[in-house]
């Protein structure tokens, strides 16, 4: 049996990769610190006998016993108001955890996946975004600390790659949603939801015809999951290239919804991207790839978890004690 570390493995999409693995029949050990992350995620997966769980800092050494065939590293804030709140972390996972994490795969021999963003390619001024596009980064702007993070993270992966000859990918990942996200991290959709569900108005920044493409979370592990079993070692992007303005997506989460919420307009944020929409000629070619999931589809998923989610669910969430499952 194939074994996998997953670092973030108790955050949004690295849950998920969990899940994928473990139904592919590899045995997955998840490390977090759960700085961001949440049990509850990965909860279900703690009596199966091919899941460990690792409570750990991987911008600290990282130690794991036996072989690795393969490391999948998502362990970073994802969301403006984590990254935003905790800078100095965010740049040191992507620094420090980046650099232990491909110091595990050399030793391992191990194949290593990095997971990088979007927000590589800053305010892009090249639309849609290709791979080869350098970007548009504020490096010193509130966003530079996720940004760069991720920028030095693709950097220190393609020099390991060259210099030791190890097996790496980097995956672009763009806006990605679905069940487990957090109602209150700040990003797009479950913004609009969450207020929508409180009944509140939504908020949209600047005039709201920036864009955004958002991926349905199955879509966006496939992708993943078919790029670390490639053979290519160049950034791939992941993402619906289904392109739509904010303001209207606002009005697609108030039809959703079934609400009478009105759209409120404030300040656009320093920085903030005005379009994000993903070139995927590369994964089509190269993995096979094309998102399936449309946003109707997707979104009617997101919407009934989240609005499955009561206030009981909400407490347990907070004070539930995971302790016996951690591996320290």
């Amino acid at each position: 049996m194939k074994r996998i570390l997953i670092t973030g493995a108790a955050g949004f999409l690295g849950s998920h990769l969990c899940d994928k693995f473990i139904a592919e029949g590899y045995h997955v050990l998840g490390m977090d610190n759960l700085i961001t992350g949440d049990l509850n995620n990965i909860d279900h997966l703690f009596k199966n006998k091919n899941f460990e769980f690792y409570h750990h800092d991987v911008s600290k050494f990282v130690h794991v016993s036996g072989k690795l065939d393969y490391i999948l590293h998502f362990a970073s804030p994802a969301s403006p108001i984590d990254y935003l709140k905790i800078p100095i972390q965010t740049l040191k996972v992507g620094s420090l955890g980046t650099h232990n994490l491909l110091g595990l795969a050399k030793e391992k021999n191990a194949r290593i996946l990095i997971a990088s963003t979007s927000e590589v390619y800053g305010d892009p001024l090249v639309h849609p975004q290709t791979e080869e596009y350098y970007g548009n980064v504020n490096t010193i702007g509130p966003r530079g600390v996720y940004d760069e993070a991720k920028r030095f993270q693709e950097s220190i992966t393609m020099a390991y790659h060259r210099f030791h000859g190890l097996e790496t990918r980097i995956v672009r990942i763009f806006n990605t949603y679905g069940p487990r996200m957090r109602l209150n991290d700040g990003r797009v959709i479950p913004a609009f939801i969450g207020q929508a569900l409180r009944g509140e108005d939504l908020t949209v920044f600047g005039e709201g015809n920036q864009t955004r493409s958002f991926c349905y979370v199955d879509d966006q592990v496939d992708g993943i999951y078919r790029l670390l079993l490639s053979e290519y070692a160049e950034p791939v992007n992941i993402g619906n290239p289904h392109e739509i303005t904010i303001k209207d997506f606002a009005e697609e989460i108030i039809k959703l919804t079934g609400t009478d919420q009105k759209i409120v307009y404030k300040p656009l944020p320093k920085d903030d991207p005005m379009q994000r929409q993903p070139d995927i000629t590369r994964a089509k070619e190269i993995l096979g790839w094309e998102p399936k999931v449309n946003r109707a589809e997707g979104m009617k998923i997101t919407y009934d978890y989240f609005k499955g989610l009561s206030e009981e669910d909400l407490r347990k969430s907070e004070h539930k004690d995971f302790s016996k499952h951690i591996v320290r």
